[in-house]
């Protein structure tokens, strides 16, 4: 990208890797702005009652992101897809530890229960969506990065094309594949 903010960004990047904590400080307020529009559009899409707050999960994801040791980001496409990356494991994690609760960890459902959920069946959620990536990742793992980068960090094809070194046109093409494979594998389950 040619833009300027991202170029500037970009610079900032490299001089925090050099440890320059001038470019840290001025890096941090855009990188929480960003992330906080990550957070609060993926959380619009998440169940009703979710325990992570748009804000929760954008402060767990700059304490990973920051908490690396000598980044190598190189540029800010690249750092969102990293950001995108490390969103999806808190909220798989998330995911993860609430559906445990919430069926008992290991105690076994009723065939009522069984019933009732086969006979309305609702749209996937992150783990059968983390799920289906962590399949097609198997088979293509661009692709699954490509969505990934979608999905989990709003990244548009321009940006994903920039952090997966690849013209536009190929990144959109890899993201109608990736996803057409992903519907086949959520409609399996």
């Amino acid at each position: 990208m040619d833009d300027p903010a991202s170029q500037e960004f970009t610079t900032w990047l490299q001089d925090w890797a050099h440890g320059n904590r001038g470019a840290f400080d001025r890096l941090m307020p855009v990188v929480y702005r960003e992330l906080r529009k990550l957070a609060a559009r993926y959380m619009r899409n998440e169940r009703s009652g979710h325990t992570l707050t748009p804000t929760a999960l954008i402060h767990e994801a700059y304490i990973r992101l920051v908490s690396q040791p000598a980044p190598e980001f190189r540029n800010r496409s690249h750092f969102f897809g990293v950001a995108a990356q490390v969103m999806r494991q808190i909220l798989v994690e998330n995911a993860r530890a609430f559906r445990a609760e919430k069926h008992g960890a290991g105690r076994k459902a009723s065939l009522h229960e069984v019933g009732d959920r086969a006979a309305a069946p609702l749209p996937p959620d992150v783990v059968e969506v983390d799920e289906a990536l962590r399949a097609l990742e198997r088979f293509d793992e661009r692709k699954a990065r490509a969505v990934e980068m979608q999905y989990f960090g709003g990244l548009s094809v321009e940006e994903i094309a920039e952090a997966l070194q690849m013209s536009p046109r190929t990144a959109a093409r890899e993201l109608r594949a990736a996803k057409a494979a992903l519907l086949l594998e959520l409609a399996r389950r």
